[in-house]
């Protein structure tokens, strides 16, 4: 009998939590297993060496727990890690395995989305000083014009559950108005963090009418279905018992707390060492 596989999701925090939620609303039949980096959360300014080195092994680890599909959705690790990976780690420890980022999806999008052709980016200071965003865009689409906002306060309002607070909009306000103060043109945003779906009732509010903001979590959701269907060889082996299994290399308590507000009901998390 042909060995079957779960689906591995990964993030250095709980913010990958919105992109797995997205995905189990398109295709809830598969197994998945995510895995949070708590202990050494936020990637965000870390250094390039230091996420490969950190996402490499929590590759690894997804692998050993029986992952043949991993989904990197930590923006941070996509910029940063993904193509390293790809390029060369996965034909020594794993060839026949595939790993995935969210920001391609995200870029394919833009266009149809934008009629100014001029568009935002709002991410960590990681994902922006990559530039990933800015080089995907323009190798798809080099009429488009990108211009980028980094906000550093906006994970840590998440995390500190001061997100809801009035205290965010001030932060939030800022970093909108400088990308916008950036390009007038601008009439389409990407959310380049998968936190910051939790912050958009206070995005919105501060966003003029008229600008789309994308939500990463829904784009990456059909991309990933579309990808299953265009790869039948991979998508056969995945096992199909609906279960969810939730990793942290940090607190379980704090895990399930927070986890719970990222996805919307409770869960019960395990630890687990690389």
């Amino acid at each position: 009998m042909d060995k079957k596989y779960n689906i591995g999701v990964f993030d250095s925090g709980y913010g990958g939590l919105t992109i797995l939620k997205e995905i189990e609303k398109c295709l809830p039949q598969y197994n998945y297993i995510y895995l949070g980096d708590n202990a050494r959360a936020p990637y965000g300014n870390r250094s390039f060496e230091t996420v490969y080195k950190y996402t490499l092994e929590a590759v690894k680890k997804l692998f050993e727990l029986d992952c043949n599909i991993i989904i990197l959705a930590c923006n941070t690790a996509s910029a940063k890690a993904l193509r390293s990976i790809q390029q060369k780690d996965l034909e020594s420890i794993a060839p026949e395995r595939r790993v995935l980022g969210v920001i391609r999806p995200s870029t394919e999008a833009v266009d149809s989305l934008s009629k100014t052709k001029h568009i935002g980016i709002m991410g960590t200071v990681g994902t922006v000083k990559s530039e990933s965003y800015i080089i995907e865009i323009q190798k798809m689409y080099p009429s488009i014009s990108v211009s980028q906002e980094a906000c550093p306060m906006w994970v840590p309002l998440v995390e500190n559950d001061e997100y809801l607070h009035d205290g965010a909009d001030y932060f939030i306000e800022k970093n909108i108005n400088n990308l916008l103060q950036k390009d007038s043109l601008i009439d389409t945003i990407i959310l380049g963090c998968t936190h910051y779906p939790l912050l958009i009732n206070k995005i919105r509010k501060y966003t003029p009418q008229g600008i789309t903001i994308i939500n990463q979590g829904e784009i990456v959701a059909k991309s990933f279905s579309n990808y299953l269907e265009r790869h039948p060889e991979l998508e056969k082996d995945c096992l199909r018992n609906g279960e969810r299994q939730y990793l942290t290399t940090d607190s379980t308590e704090l895990f399930d707390l927070m986890g719970s507000k990222f996805l919307g009901r409770n869960i019960s998390s395990h630890k687990i060492l690389f």
